[in-house]
């Protein structure tokens, strides 16, 4: 990759983080305006609680893309799976549509894997757009860090491009806020001497990874 198209990735990047907090901010910019207009006390109650509630899912946004795209600084180079964990599981805090099932055989992953299955779950989440379960698993195995994330549900959508981003076949004049996620961690995953793929079908997306573990991963 060269620098402009380095450039246009963090572009793109950015420009998927502003979409996703656009709605969240802007609810909390109406609710204080309400609250400034309304006298009634039971109203005034409610649109407290709305604040709070735009409130956590900003907050539980920016934690989940800090280490998701960002270089999460406050992380050592292992990153202990309640982590991931506790970010995905705030991410669909509002849907109630969607149940998780979790497989983990270490308490800690190196921070590259862990940016794989956090962008792995944000493409699961966003292709149950009927709600469903998704499946997430990772091991240590023979020196690699194996991650599989399964999507199941009604109508599941994924879109193509997503998936040459994933696999690397994405011509780098198409990127855009929807593949850039996808892009990133394709290049990550080359970087370190692994590889992605997943398997699309009505009722289900998988998305698998393989990492080696090397004391030279790039986060």
């Amino acid at each position: 990759m060269n620098d402009r198209q380095s450039i246009d990735l963090a572009a793109m990047l950015c420009s998927r983080l502003c979409h996703d907090m656009l709605s969240p901010v802007g609810a909390l910019s109406n609710g204080l305006e309400l609250l400034a207009m309304e006298t009634d006390p039971e109203m005034r109650a409610n649109v407290v609680e709305l604040l709070e509630q735009s409130a956590s899912v900003s907050t539980n946004k920016l934690k989940f893309f800090r280490l998701a795209f960002g270089a999460a600084g406050g992380f050592g180079e292992q990153v202990a799976v309640e982590e991931p964990k506790t970010l995905i599981e705030a991410l669909i805090s509002d849907k109630g549509n969607i149940s998780i099932n979790w497989a983990f055989a270490d308490p800690t992953l190196a921070k590259p894997a862990v940016k794989v299955l956090l962008n792995f779950a944000q493409l699961g989440i966003d292709a149950l757009v009927r709600g469903g379960t998704l499946d997430i698993g990772a091991e240590v195995r023979d020196g690699a860090c194996e991650i599989v994330v399964r999507a199941t549900g009604p109508k599941v959508a994924f879109d193509e491009t997503i998936g040459k981003a994933l696999d690397g076949s994405l011509d780098p004049s198409q990127l855009s806020s929807r593949t850039a996620a996808a892009y990133m961690i394709n290049l990550l995953a080359e970087e370190n001497g692994g590889g992605l793929q997943f398997h699309k079908s009505d009722e289900a997306l998988v998305l698998g990874a393989v990492l080696p573990q090397g004391e030279g991963m790039i986060g």
